[in-house]
């Protein structure tokens, strides 16, 4: 059976985290790249001048649910104090890949 592209799209949606902690410096951007890269994702990564980083991913609600869970984790180096991700809304469908903002 085909899935009718406006179905699965209904499935897609937006979120934004942001992580607090020991998340910079420690390879947390390349770690949250990598996982969304993998999920099928696309959105961004950076570094925020209070020492968090911040995130918005776009994808499939499911993946974006593993996302959250990873990023909540983080990499071995990291120490994440906390990871508050927004309710997740409607996609823009503005990215196109996953990047690391500067």
């Amino acid at each position: 059976m085909e899935v009718d592209d406006s179905q699965e799209r209904q499935q897609w949606a937006q979120v934004h985290v942001r992580v607090d902690g020991r998340v910079q410096g420690v390879g947390f951007r390349w770690f949250t790249r990598e996982r969304a890269l993998t999920l099928g994702l696309t959105g961004y990564v950076r570094n925020l001048p209070d020492g968090a980083v911040e995130t918005v991913a776009e994808g499939p609600t499911a993946a974006l649910d593993e996302f959250v869970s990873h990023v909540h984790h983080g990499p071995p180096m990291s120490r994440v104090l906390s990871c508050q991700a927004s309710t997740p809304v409607p996609p823009t469908g503005e990215y196109d890949d996953f990047d690391i903002r500067h």
